[in-house]
């Protein structure tokens, strides 16, 4: 009978997901995540992104900017580019978390175990910024797209038929016009909210005995990890997003490069207007990236994704 346990235990592991099987839960867990947070902070991006293209107009904070949007265009102007933010944030979180989480294997399987753990912060940054790179081509199309929807109001109606104008005035190369500024935004975004999620909840966790932890427990700590790590990533990259806002919302003139568009945009913005929008972009980033570590933190233990 003592065989029972120990067979039973080789059927589970045996059970366990691996390889691609294992990675795909990561991603589907990370694309949920990403979409579901994102998507849920499209009023809050809205106005965000007014007072970075208009700030002289928006200029009563993110409570009376709201104010405005709904007294000049209507509630339903809040809801503006939910489709492509869905839609982007869904194959951007695949990738991120997916990415992620595969360049950690990589990098351990490199490094040793005992090494990478003495590393492990090279290892988060390195992989973080591996998994962004991939991650934003597959954002920025649809990240061109909300912007253009969200700075020209009736500019197209939702996502469908944004994405078709833009490709058939502007062609493809439009949707990545941003490309530069979104990976200047992304990776170092990235990097900082996954060191600093990775790091706050190591200092919790060591305090505690994992593995006596309720669930609702390990959601907290993901939580709060996720807030104070949304925070540190929103502060880092608040430059290039509001450049991102910018360069998106105009074609750039005939002949004109994509650098010295991003040169010129940073000369009119100068230091203070590249932090337009800051305190909007805080609650929005630190209130989406708890959400969203805490949504993949219980995803993927429900599908059982656990390396």
């Amino acid at each position: 009978m003592a065989a029972a346990p120990a067979a039973m235990a080789q059927h589970t592991e045996l059970k366990k997901p691996r390889g691609l099987d294992l990675y795909t839960r990561f991603a589907l867990a990370g694309a949920l995540g990403c979409s579901i947070t994102h998507g849920a902070f499209t009023p809050v991006d809205v106005v965000k992104t007014r007072i970075q293209l208009d700030p002289a107009t928006y200029n009563r904070g993110m409570i009376g900017s709201f104010r405005q949007v709904i007294q000049n265009e209507g509630i339903g102007a809040l809801a503006t580019g939910f489709g492509p933010t869905f839609a982007g944030y869904f194959m951007q979180g695949a990738f991120k978390f997916g990415g992620y989480e595969f360049f950690q294997k990589k990098s351990i399987d490199i490094l040793g175990p005992e090494k990478a753990h003495q590393n492990r912060t090279a290892v988060y940054v390195v992989s973080a910024g591996c998994a962004e790179f991939f991650a934003s081509i597959a954002l920025c199309p649809l990240e061109a797209t909300r912007i253009r929807l969200v700075s020209t109001p009736g500019f197209a109606n939702g996502l469908i038929g944004g994405f078709g104008k833009i490709l058939k005035n502007e062609g493809i190369g439009a949707f990545y016009s941003g490309f530069g500024p979104i990976l200047f935004k992304q990776v170092p975004y990235t990097i900082t909210k996954f060191v600093a999620f990775e790091k706050v909840s190591e200092a919790i966790l060591s305090q505690f005995d994992k593995s006596k932890l309720s669930n609702g427990a390990q959601t907290a700590v993901n939580l709060g990890s996720g807030l104070i790590g949304g925070f540190a990533a929103a502060i880092v990259s608040q430059p290039a997003d509001t450049m991102l806002s910018k360069i998106n919302k105009t074609k750039g003139l005939p002949g004109e490069s994509t650098v010295s568009r991003l040169i010129k945009i940073a000369g009119e913005l100068g230091f203070r207007g590249s932090f337009a929008g800051l305190p909007t972009r805080l609650f929005m980033v630190g209130g989406l990236t708890a959400g969203q570590f805490a949504i993949y933190g219980d995803i993927k233990k429900a599908l059982g994704a656990t390396k």
